[in-house]
């Protein structure tokens, strides 16, 4: 009888012994349903455990049950203390499975893009549409994007948006279509615009320079892109880069073109 007068608290006595039992069976029915939870949501056990001894003791200390009061603190002082470990153990093994995830995709990404631009096959396909372009004199203006962007210049011209082929190329430039003004601009393997105007050059230039010659060493200036002009009168193939203009003869001109394409733009300033 003393016992349970001092678990049960200062109310809970042998005047009113129903506040005590209804209790112990709220505390058997939430140890039911976390036993439910266990197996149907394992991943809500550690939720439910502890906002349940929450709850034991906000209302043990309400109704001054001591022994239960001490004994749900310990409980959820325990239950916590668990539960930050093993949920540290799972996020440093899901952290681990992230980067291991992102390395991989990295990875596929990495190989994806070189096995789908192969560079040297898209060389061979300017050098072709270019030398053809040159018997044939007409005239062209290929630029090829790299780290500067061209955005905002790209914006006068038309959206391709197509595979680089000598074939395309050929039938842009092509006299009488609609696009054979103006610049094809490249990036990696994908014409994405065609009749792009560029701002010519004003610095004075020693020679007879043609509007397109003027448009290349212009976009040259302002941004490291290469571009391959074709003179529409002679045929003859020149490379324009940082602001200078270099003849090419069609002997060297791949070889020449990979060069300028692998240099890295230098700081004049």
């Amino acid at each position: 009888m003393r016992m349970y007068t001092f678990l049960a608290g200062p109310i809970g006595n042998l005047d009113n012994p129903t506040i005590l039992i209804s209790f112990i069976l709220a505390l058997i029915l939430l140890g039911a349903l976390g036993v439910v939870a266990f197996l149907l949501f394992k991943r809500l056990v550690p939720r439910i455990y502890v906002v349940g001894t929450m709850v034991i003791l906000f209302v043990s200390w309400l109704f001054d049950l001591q022994i239960v009061t001490i004994i749900s603190s310990v409980a959820l002082v325990c239950g916590v203390v668990f539960f930050l470990i093993a949920n540290m153990n799972e996020n440093r093994e899901l952290t681990g499975n992230n980067m291991l995830d992102k390395s991989v995709k990295s990875k596929k990404r990495k190989v994806r893009s070189e096995s789908l631009f192969d560079r040297e096959a898209m060389y061979k396909k300017i050098e072709m549409a270019v030398i053809t372009l040159s018997r044939q004199k007409v005239g062209a203006l290929i630029t090829f994007e790299k780290r500067d962007s061209l955005f905002d210049v790209m914006k006068s011209g038309t959206v391709i948006d197509a595979p680089v082929s000598a074939e395309l190329l050929q039938t842009i430039f092509y006299p009488g279509t609609r696009l054979h003004d103006g610049a094809v601009v490249i990036h990696d393997d994908k014409i994405v615009a065609a009749s792009v105007y560029f701002t010519p050059t004003t610095r004075p230039l020693t020679g007879k320079y043609g509007s397109r010659h003027r448009a290349a060493i212009g976009i040259s200036e302002v941004s490291d892109a290469v571009t391959v002009v074709v003179s529409e009168e002679t045929g003859r193939i020149s490379i324009a880069y940082e602001g200078e203009l270099q003849p090419v003869g069609p002997d060297t001109f791949l070889e020449t073109f990979e060069d300028y394409m692998a240099l890295v733009k230098t700081n004049k300033e």
